[in-house]
C-alpha cells in the first residue's frame, strides 16, 4: 500500500509527475470530474485546520467523490482513549483513502504501519507536511517557470516550521537553488535538517537574522508564522512572535520579480498592504493546493488500484 508521509517518499521525478497532472487538472477541470465517482476521502484531522482540511475536501467533491471524517480530537474516538492505529483501521473500513493531521510527530506514520488504503499525511507536529510542499512547488514552478536555479528566503519560524522542513527536502533535489534562512536565533532550524538534509545534500545555505539585508538577492520570499501552539511557555511566544513583519518599506530593496509565499494562516508577519502587490503569492498557492491534492488522491487511488 503507498502512502504519503514525508515529501521524501516520492522521488524527483515522481514530484514532477504529479505537478503536470495538477496542472492538467487546473487547464481541464471539466475532464476529471468523474474521476473519483463513489470513491471516499476520510478527512481524520486531530488538530484544529482551515485550509489543509478544505481543500482535501474540495478536492475529493471536484473529483465527484464523497467525504466523511472530523476536524477535531474531541469529536472522535480519540477523547475516549482509542488508539490511532484501531481509528485508521475502522476507517479503512468506510473509506477508499484517508487524510490525517495530528499533532504528534509521527502519528501518520504509525497509522499507515496498519491501515488498508492509503495515508496522506497532512501535517503532523513540527515535523512534515509534504502536501503543503507540494503546493509550494507548484506555486513556485508557475510563478518563475521552474524549480531550478534560484535563491529562496526562510523567514520567521524554521525550528517548528513543518512546511519548511518538508520544502527544503524537496528542494535539496532541484539544481541551483540555494537557500536564505532567516529567523531568531531560537527559532533556527533544527540541526537535523542542516545536517542530514541540506549538508548531505551539499547545498548552499545561509543562516542571518535580519530579513532588509537579504532582501536585494531573493527570488522567492517564504514567509511563515510564529507558531503559538509549538510553544512550551506564553512568554517566550510573546517576545518572539512579531520578529519578523513584512511591510512594503521592507521590500523597497526586494526584486520586481519577487515572488512572496505564505503557507497561512497568517497572523501579523505580512502587511495585508502587501497584499495587492503583483508579487504575493499566497492566495495564488491556496488555490494550487486544491489542484495538486487532486492530483495526489488520483495518483494515490490508482496505485492502490481502487
Amino acid at each position: 500500500m503507498r502512502h504519503l508521509i514525508d515529501i521524501r517518499d516520492l522521488t524527483h521525478a515522481e514530484i514532477l509527475s504529479l505537478l503536470d497532472l495538477a496542472d492538467d487538472i487546473a487547464a481541464r477541470r471539466e475532464d476529471y470530474r468523474e474521476a473519483c465517482r463513489y470513491k471516499k476521502l476520510a478527512t481524520l484531522f486531530f488538530e484544529p485546520s482551515t485550509r489543509t482540511r478544505l481543500s482535501f475536501e474540495a478536492a475529493m467533491m471536484e473529483l465527484g467523490g464523497n467525504v466523511l471524517g472530523f476536524s477535531e480530537a474531541a469529536s472522535s474516538s480519540a477523547s475516549k482513549g482509542e488508539s490511532v492505529a484501531d481509528t485508521v483501521r475502522v476507517v479503512g473500513c468506510y473509506a477508499d483513502i484517508i487524510a490525517m493531521r495530528h499533532p504528534k510527530e509521527g502519528a501518520p506514520l504509525a497509522a499507515s504501519l496498519h491501515s488498508t488504503v492509503p495515508i496522506i499525511n497532512a501535517g503532523d507536529g513540527g515535523h512534515n507536511h509534504p502536501t503543503q510542499t507540494l503546493t509550494d512547488l507548484m506555486t513556485i514552478r508557475r510563478e518563475k517557470g521552474s524549480l531550478n536555479n534560484f535563491t529562496i528566503g526562510l523567514c520567521g519560524d524554521l525550528k517548528f516550521g513543518r512546511t519548511v522542513h518538508s520544502l527544503i527536502a524537496a528542494l535539496t533535489r532541484c539544481e541551483g537553488v540555494r537557500f536564505v534562512c532567516i529567523s531568531p536565533e531560537e527559532l533556527r532550524l533544527p540541526g537535523y535538517v542542516r545536517q542530514d538534509v541540506l549538508e548531505k545534500a551539499g547545498a548552499e545555505y545561509a543562516e542571518v537574522r535580519g530579513l532588509a539585508e537579504v532582501m536585494p538577492e531573493l527570488d522567492v520570499l517564504y514567509m511563515t508564522r510564529v507558531q503559538r501552539e509549538r510553544f512550551f511557555n506564553e512568554e517566550d511566544y510573546l517576545r518572539l512572535k512579531d520578529s519578523y513583519i513584512l511591510t512594503p518599506a521592507k521590500l523597497a530593496g526586494a526584486k520586481a520579480e519577487l515572488s512572496i509565499l505564505h503557507p497561512l494562516p497568517r497572523v501579523n508577519e505580512i502587511d495585508t498592504a502587501i497584499d495587492a502587490d503583483p508579487r504575493a503569492c499566497y492566495f495564488r498557492q491556496t488555490l494550487c493546493g486544491k489542484f495538486v491534492r487532486m492530483a495526489l488522491i488520483l495518483t494515490l487511488l490508482k496505485e492502490a488500484g481502487k
